[in-house]
């Protein structure tokens, strides 16, 4: 009888992306089950982009898994090396546990973990080693329904203030592109709306050019496809 897979993904948005050719191999791995992705919520409008989950289950960065009903099939760790992440989902006593073993894996076993391993690729190993084949090039969301302006996009901010470029740097390329003849929105949350206007101005536009935080997460999807 097809029973549910647990794979869990409780990371930002960018995490969530590198997971969608790991989410795609588990789908095509076991056609008949039903995929749990246990990811936070703010992430449900792309689930159904992935054309991989089934169902998001409500889940904070190793916080415990609100698992309902029969042990899942398989529990799948995409979140890290262990042995906290590891825990939990060993925690819903699956048939099958797939995690990443070695010496920082808590007494886990699994293929090893590799440092600097790109995530896309990371992920789609700990597959492959485990018998499922994955494809790290199936990267692609389903673009959604509904037709889209054409824009060339600019993307400033990062949840992390070391990974942002400066923003007159960003100004620049702005203002370069705008020169090419292309028509230019600068996206992001919108916690980053003051740094996407910063661009604006710099670049010598106007706010109207900003979408940072004025696009749902679904909107912005569209944008980019």
């Amino acid at each position: 009888m097809p029973g549910r897979i647990l794979l869990l993904r409780a990371l930002g948005l960018g995490d969530f992306l590198t997971g969608v050719p790991a989410y795609r191999a588990v789908r095509q791995a076991f056609p008949e089950h039903q995929v749990v992705l246990a990811a936070p919520a703010a992430l449900a409008p792309l689930v159904p982009l992935t054309g991989a989950v089934d169902e998001l289950l409500p889940t904070g960065e190793l916080a415990p898994i609100d698992w309902t009903g029969p042990a899942p099939a398989a529990g799948i760790d995409l979140h890290g090396r262990g042995p906290a992440s590891h825990r939990l989902v060993a925690a819903l006593r699956p048939d099958r546990l797939i995690v990443f073993g070695g010496e920082h894996a808590g007494g886990f076993t699994g293929p090893a973990w590799r440092a600097g391993e790109h995530e896309v690729v990371r992920w789609c190993r700990l597959l492959v080693e485990s018998g499922i084949w994955a494809d790290p090039g199936d990267l692609l969301l389903r673009p959604p329904a509904g037709s889209h302006p054409s824009f060339t996009l600019i993307h400033p901010g990062a949840a992390a203030a070391g990974r942002r470029w400066p923003a007159d740097r960003f100004a620049a390329v702005a203002g370069r592109l705008a020169a090419e003849g292309h028509s230019v929105r600068i996206t992001g949350a919108g916690s980053e709306h003051g740094l996407a206007s910063r661009v604006a101005e710099l670049a010598g536009w106007t706010d109207e050019c900003v979408l940072a935080g004025r696009t749902s997460l679904t909107e912005l999807a569209a944008l980019v496809s």
